[in-house]
């Protein structure tokens, strides 16, 4: 997408936070310096709701694009096929707060953007920049200004204008970046693979269940296992990560699974 004289690349922005969010006004300024954004995102937010689809959905003009009543996936289905099926490629993000782990890429709105998008063919780049748990108040309360997501915006514009051009995506469908909370003046990027640490717990209170995800307080206090070439270890120490991912879920040959085929019958009562 880099070439002297090649056409300017015309992308599908959208994200899980809703149109009117900083992050994603963050990354709508800075890629339509280098390509050809059109907005497709949610008119609210829809955080944190996977791959949930509509039916139908209701669609509005809005001065980026168009704004969404429905979920990321919803939007990446909705542009890839109705609004703007031209597009190169789809970015999606960037979100407030990261998307870290292999247990987050399913329940993430931002990732599974991408990952519909990946269904399509169509490369896919998802989007998050960490957000630290504060000692008081709620995290939803910081990154409020688009200019904390200048670093998540800088990288995402680095790889559109060079990831296709250098094979990246002829072994991946989609990569999964995440910026640091704060970094210093040259924060290397990282190439990461998803951690597989998981820290969810439930505790019951008379007729509630609360479900409570530890990480994000162990990454606040440094305590996390996790070793270098992860995507929560890059993002700790201070560096972008970057998991080339696929989108489909894979199989492999399974000796045990044969076997019980093989000496299966339906009982009576089937």
């Amino acid at each position: 997408m880099d070439d002297a004289g090649a056409e300017t690349p015309r992308l599908l922005l959208t994200n899980d936070d809703g149109i009117e969010s900083p992050g994603f006004r963050a990354l709508y300024d800075r890629l339509s310096t280098v390509a050809d954004v059109v907005a497709v995102a949610p008119a609210d937010d829809r955080s944190a709701v996977g791959r949930a689809l509509s039916t139908d959905v209701t669609v509005r003009e809005h001065e980026l694009g168009y704004a969404i009543h429905g979920t990321p996936a919803d939007c990446a289905i909705a542009g890839l096929e109705a609004l703007c099926p031209d597009v190169d490629m789809v970015v999606s993000g960037c979100n407030k707060g990261a998307n870290l782990g292999a247990y987050v890429l399913g329940r993430s709105g931002t990732v599974s953007a991408a990952v519909e998008a990946a269904f399509f063919d169509v490369p896919a780049i998802a989007v998050s920049r960490y957000v630290q748990e504060p000692a008081e108040g709620d995290w939803r309360e910081q990154a409020t200004d688009v200019a904390d997501y200048d670093l998540a915006a800088d990288v995402t514009t680095f790889l559109v204008e060079h990831a296709v051009d250098a094979g990246v995506f002829d072994r991946a469908d989609y990569l999964n970046v995440n910026a640091p909370e704060s970094a210093g003046e040259t924060p290397a990027m990282q190439i990461t693979r998803p951690s597989r640490m998981y820290d969810m717990d439930a505790e019951r209170d008379g007729d509630t269940v609360q479900l409570h995800d530890r990480i994000w307080e162990r990454m606040g206090r440094g305590d996390i296992p996790d070793p270098v070439g992860t995507d929560r270890r890059a993002v700790v120490d201070g560096d972008i990560s970057v998991s080339p991912l696929t989108a489909p879920h894979t199989t492999q040959h399974h000796e045990a699974l044969d076997g019980l085929a093989e000496v299966y019958e339906p009982s009576a009562e089937s």
